[in-house]
């Protein structure tokens, strides 16, 4: 049997969703890492199956899908996967949606705006991140927590609901992003903690497993800017 080909870089928040998705549910797959610091993303070969050059796209049986949250979906209608993860039922199904095209730009822009201003371009080219623009993007960031925290999780232990859903792993993986640039998303936010926690526990061990980039990005980070104020002092 021809296994899903997968193609990611645990760097990226949807890259992690999807693998400890299909490891979680047991869908099979053929794992295809690509490390987009290394620019691996950008041969030949990958733009003839993706023209858009990145992370995460998967090719099964002839179909190549580029999107995450659509590749979410597919993998929920076609592989025997639980109901509660993208209920049938068109209301509760509703509600899934509903999160998940609203994170677009909301969780996700801000959460990677910051990260990208504040880590990840100055690792990359060394040059220290404009303080003004990071402020700003961090308030803007700090602002969508909060209605995570104040919305989202109100009166209810998951987004969308009682029960987990795939909008919970999109949302968790986004909110860990900022770790990497030194900013805590759970600090003053209970409901956000005791949430992410359970979702931690749900995906145990592959969430843990996938993260390991997160850590390991964020000391990198936290050494870089430790050494710019050595050199700035």
């Amino acid at each position: 049997m021809v296994k899903l080909k997968f193609y990611y870089d645990f760097l990226s928040q949807p890259s992690r969703t999807l693998y400890i998705f299909m490891k979680k549910t047991e869908i099979p797959f053929e794992p295809k890492p690509l490390n987009l610091r290394q620019g691996q993303h950008l041969t030949e070969e990958i733009e003839s199956l993706n023209p858009f050059k990145k992370v995460p796209f998967i090719e099964d049986k002839g179909t190549v899908l580029i999107e995450s949250v659509a590749i979410l979906r597919y993998l929920c209608r076609t592989y025997n996967v639980a109901d509660h993860w993208y209920p049938q039922d068109i209301k509760k199904q509703a509600l899934v949606d509903q999160y998940l095209e609203w994170q677009h730009h909301n969780t996700r822009a801000h959460c990677t705006e910051y990260f990208r201003h504040k880590a990840l371009w100055p690792l990359k080219t060394g040059q220290a991140a404009n303080v003004e623009n990071v402020e700003k993007l961090e308030k803007k960031m700090i602002e969508n927590l909060n209605l995570l925290e104040n919305i989202w999780l109100k009166d209810k232990p998951f987004l969308c609901g009682d029960e987990i859903t795939i909008s919970d792993l999109v949302a968790a993986c986004e909110v860990e992003q900022p770790r990497i640039a030194g900013f805590d998303p759970l600090v003053d936010r209970p409901k956000l903690t005791k949430w992410i926690t359970k979702v931690q526990s749900k995906f145990s061990p592959f969430y843990k497993e996938a993260h390991q980039v997160v850590e390991q990005t964020a000391d990198e980070y936290k050494y870089y800017a430790s050494e710019l104020s050595k050199k700035n002092s």
